[in-house]
């Protein structure tokens, strides 16, 4: 085993804004996470994997995006009906590819926003609409199959795309058409995908949702079978100052300012714990 990997886990808009704050943190204390060897990011993480990647933004610059008016941003709501059927769907699944299918059958029927007007508001956050020389893995679920699919720039599709595809929320933003099929939200398959850095010395963790359910299996255990096969890991999550900043819905742009000050103030709480696994 050889090699960092940063996990940066799904959470909406909430979730964007602390990650950003928590990355920011960390390096005030003494940690930065930039350095990963890979990151893997899911829906909100995948948005603020491809910033931090970029290359063009400091830590403080990626945390100040966030506090900014969000003028490109399209608000969405989950309402009563839908999560009614995420409930459903996690109590009669057995695995994440039959829980997959279950919403992607309910991401392809619900009324969306088009893809066109989600895609360009996927494209507004990106700092560079190419992909990243460091490596970088979005995670995304076929609507058909329910299986996962992680896209990178060795798969040939275009960076907004895969991003989209991730940041696909089901029955709030349209799937993603990609080589003749369609994508949804990689967090349908599990809400940080810490699976994915299996074969790495040392990962951290930073999931904005912290709990699974049914089949998905939740950051903290997806770690601890990590740290099972011989990994370093730390998992963090949001406080309960932390989660009252997300609001009562994370998918509103709006709360992203507050969310970062709350991963910003929170990290000083993880920076010993994050820096034994990464500099350990």
């Amino acid at each position: 085993m050889a090699g960092k990997a940063l996990v940066l886990g799904g959470g909406g808009s909430s979730g964007i804004g602390w990650l950003s704050g928590m990355l920011y943190g960390l390096g005030e204390s003494g940690v930065d996470l930039s350095d990963a060897d890979v990151v893997i990011g899911t829906s909100a993480g995948s948005t603020v994997g491809a910033q931090l990647t970029s290359g063009k933004l400091t830590l403080e610059e990626l945390y100040e995006r966030q506090l900014a008016a969000p003028t490109s941003e399209i608000a969405g709501r989950l309402g009563t009906a839908k999560i009614l059927h995420f409930a459903w769907a996690t109590l009669t699944s057995r695995t994440p590819e039959a829980y997959g299918r279950k919403i992607g059958r309910m991401a392809l029927g619900a009324d969306t926003p088009s893809e066109a007007k989600r895609r360009a508001a996927i494209e507004s956050r990106l700092v560079s609409p190419e992909w990243p020389d460091r490596p970088l893995r979005m995670p995304a679920v076929d609507t058909a199959t329910g299986e996962l699919r992680v896209f990178d720039r060795d798969s040939g599709v275009p960076l907004v795309d895969a991003m989209a595809a991730s940041c696909a929320v089901p029955g709030v933003w349209p799937p993603v058409t990609i080589e003749g099929r369609r994508w949804t939200d990689g967090g349908v398959h599990s809400p940080a995908n810490a699976h994915l850095a299996a074969g790495y010395e040392r990962v951290v963790v930073l999931a904005p949702i912290a709990s699974g359910g049914g089949p998905l299996l939740s950051a903290a255990e997806q770690g601890r079978r990590l740290t099972e096969d011989g990994a370093r890991v730390a998992v963090i999550t949001p406080d309960r100052t932390a989660k009252q900043s997300f609001g009562r819905n994370p998918l509103d742009p709006s709360v992203r300012a507050a969310a970062a000050r709350a991963g910003r103030k929170q990290a000083a709480i993880h920076a010993a714990e994050a820096a034994e696994v990464w500099q350990g």
